[in-house]
């Protein structure tokens, strides 16, 4: 793996920046590798642009920001609009599907669309979109262990919706090995 670096993108209240704090844990903590996390949000506390940038490595991380996302994930048009232009000539986009179009994307680039928040809804709770997004990530980059990251979003979570969160990483997860097996 070497090393690969990540941004999540959205607007306040999608929960993308403790999204990329459940990546960056479970890296660290939970799959044996080193990790950074740096934040970006506006003013509003909701409904303004946010990002969280992630790296994560199998030596010693040296400088912590990100130069050029391997991956970007995606959870509103606007942050589609305001990152992707960064990304890796061969960088996967992971995007909400129903939020984000993609249109006019570069063939080289590996594009993966999950509807997480008719999933999250679907679940009984619109806010755990970012964990539906956290496990269809897992899934379709294997940049982190699927059980590292089942582990940090139980211990990210408040306790009384441990089971919910898990259920929506779950839910993700099972989304992208079937994008996957159908690719």
């Amino acid at each position: 793996m070497a090393t690969v670096e990540l941004k999540f993108g959205g607007f306040g209240g999608q929960g993308v920046i403790l999204a990329g704090i459940i990546i960056g844990k479970a890296a660290s903590l939970y799959d044996n590798k080193d990790a950074t996390l740096t934040q970006a949000f506006g003013p509003e506390a909701r409904g303004s642009a946010c990002s969280a940038q992630v790296i994560v490595s199998d030596d010693r991380i040296l400088y912590p920001y990100v130069s050029s996302p391997d991956v970007l994930v995606a959870m509103s048009q606007d942050a589609f609009t305001r990152f992707s232009p960064e990304v890796k000539d061969d960088a996967i986009l992971v995007v909400e599907s129903e939020l984000v179009d993609t249109s006019g994307v570069d063939p080289a680039k590996r594009v993966y669309g999950i509807p997480a928040t008719r999933i999250a809804e679907e679940l009984g709770r619109k806010m755990v979109l970012n964990i539906v997004m956290v496990g269809f990530f897992t899934a379709v980059t294997g940049v982190v262990d699927r059980e590292a990251v089942r582990r940090s979003v139980r211990d990210s979570v408040p306790p009384s919706t441990i089971n919910l969160n898990l259920k929506a990483f779950d839910k993700g997860y099972e989304y992208g090995r079937k994008v996957l097996a159908e690719a």
